[in-house]
């Protein structure tokens, strides 16, 4: 048999690849996967469970809101709103 240098080989079967199937490999967005400690992986789950009920009570709360017609007026009781009532004297 004759010597193919490897490089040559894997270029050769890349073609060939290449020639009978147009699928591809997605590129990698990610660093790839590594191990980590249970302690770790722990701490990440409840991390990301406490991220998502904070999130599930945001969507019911604007929900019921919706339903409910709830309006949510701005409140400023140090703004102009609350000195509009109050009448102006000019003491001589």
């Amino acid at each position: 048999g004759s010597a193919v240098p490897p490089e040559e080989r894997r270029l050769r079967d890349k073609k060939h690849l290449d020639d009978i199937t147009a699928a591809r490999l997605p590129p990698l967005h990610h660093s790839p996967a590594k191990l980590i400690s249970i302690e770790e992986s722990i701490a990440i789950q409840i991390q990301h469970k406490e991220a998502y009920e904070e999130m599930q009570a945001k969507l019911a709360a604007q929900k019921l809101a919706e339903r409910l017609n709830i309006k949510m007026l701005r409140f400023e009781p140090e703004g102009e709103a609350s000195m509009q009532y109050r009448e102006v004297r000019v003491e001589d």
